[in-house]
């Protein structure tokens, strides 16, 4: 049926298929069938399968993608079939996919502004969205439009080789098992653009980057609720100051539409927030085309900073100073096993409330304390005070404690001594 997605079979159940729609999937049992696949009749059609591989060598979209112990994957024009059976699964099945649609560039009414950034292939462009919302259909028809609209030369890095495509786009599996070993005959074969299908790994995000950063074009598939998603995926993977170099242009799908397009850029300034004195690399979140700033990346101590711009009331703290107390609380609570109180007297300033018989501690040898902290804030300067000075209308955080010793204790009391010690001479 044209509108069958997907097929699964497995023993012992009755086939079901997922039909609709791209963005509208629903997987439903297959009314018409009255009887149940058992192991054999998906054993036997696994055979008849491979033999139809066999008899279509000849054909270059017939072949036998993935063999290994439990699991087998053929491809049959467009047709991609998984096969899989104990031990790797509880029970034999196969699962049939295939494209439901094929789309141009020009079926997405997109911005002229987008397609002319799309033209310029010299980019890092990220597809992201959920399984099923059209990411790899925008995919095929964004690597069709540079070939043939612009005529880039296009290649693919797929595993499993997924993608519908013209027939004189290369597609490129993972050479003796390992994408990095494709990726380094991609710049042999010199292409203007690279399609990187399911970036899901860590090593495949290195990849993307390394193969980035070698001057090709790519774009990358790669599974995220939303497009600031998928650039988080990116950080930590590679320095922060390459990231923007590395990825330039984010399209969220869902649905089988474009929701949502965000640029990065690069810029050395201090974070929204933060006084000149603490500028830094921040890498910027626009959304395009209309170039408003939503979020700011940058080194904060030993992290890396996502601080959205809006959506905070003006009673709240900012963004960095929020991740500052959040910072200078678990540092000291880690410490000196109490929490603190924070006050920031100006956005490169503030005052830490302690227990008074713990400042010392939190000094530090020649404020060795204070200044290592100040340094994992970027700069921000720091004070420690007693909770006995905190302004009114602070709340004490840990209200058993006080700072001034109980008195009653035999320790504390100079009477209940001396009683004592004249009693211990009377003994002797």
């Amino acid at each position: 049926m044209e509108d069958v997605h997907t097929v699964f079979l497995k023993a012992d159940c009755p086939p079901r298929v997922k039909r609709g729609a791209i963005g509208s999937l629903r997987l439903v049992e297959v009314e018409e069938s009255t009887t149940t696949w058992d192991t054999l009749q998906l054993e036997q059609a696994e055979e008849d399968l491979m033999a139809i591989v066999e008899e279509h060598r000849h054909r270059s979209d017939c072949f036998l993608e993935i063999d290994r112990k439990g699991c087998r994957v053929l491809q049959l024009g467009d047709l991609r079939i998984t096969s899989a059976w104990p031990p790797f699964s509880d029970a034999r099945e196969i699962t049939i996919v295939r494209p439901v649609a094929k789309l141009s560039l020009g079926d997405y009414d997109l911005d002229e502004r987008l397609i002319e950034r799309l033209r310029n292939h010299h980019r890092g462009v990220f597809i992201c969205g959920r399984p099923g919302s059209g990411k790899t259909t925008l995919a095929q028809a964004i690597a069709e439009y540079l070939d043939t609209d612009v005529g880039a030369l296009v290649k693919t890095m797929e595993a499993p080789r997924d993608l519908q495509l013209a027939s004189r786009i290369t597609q490129y599996a993972p050479l003796e098992g390992d994408l990095e070993k494709t990726a380094e005959i991609i710049f042999l074969v010199r292409p203007d653009f690279v399609i990187f299908d399911e970036v899901r790994r860590a090593r495949d995000f290195e990849i993307f980057a390394d193969v980035r950063l070698a001057g090709v074009g790519l774009l990358g598939v790669t599974h995220a609720n939303s497009a600031l998603e998928a650039i988080q995926r990116l950080i930590g993977k590679v320095e922060l100051g390459l990231v923007s170099q590395v990825l330039d242009t984010i399209l969220h799908v869902e649905s089988g539409k474009i929701q949502q397009v965000l640029e990065l850029r690069m810029t050395v300034k201090p974070p929204t927030g933060m006084q000149e004195e603490l500028a830094r690399p921040v890498i910027e979140v626009v959304e395009f085309p209309s170039g408003k700033l939503t979020h700011e990346m940058f080194a904060f101590g030993s992290e890396i900073a996502v601080v959205p711009l809006e959506g905070r009331t003006s009673a709240d703290l900012s963004p960095i100073k929020a991740m500052a107390k959040e910072r200078i609380v678990e540092t000291v609570r880690q410490w000196v096993g109490v929490d603190c109180q924070v006050r920031f007297s100006s956005d490169s300033s503030a005052v830490i409330y302690a227990p008074a018989n713990m400042i010392s501690t939190l000094v530090g040898r020649g404020g060795e304390n204070v200044k290592q902290l100040q340094n994992e804030l970027g700069g921000m300067r720091l004070s420690i005070e007693s909770f006995n000075d905190m302004p009114e209308g602070m709340e004490q955080p840990n209200a058993f404690w006080q700072d001034k010793r109980r008195k009653g204790n035999a320790w504390e009391n100079p009477r209940r001594k001396g009683k004592s010690a004249r009693r211990q001479q009377r003994k002797r």
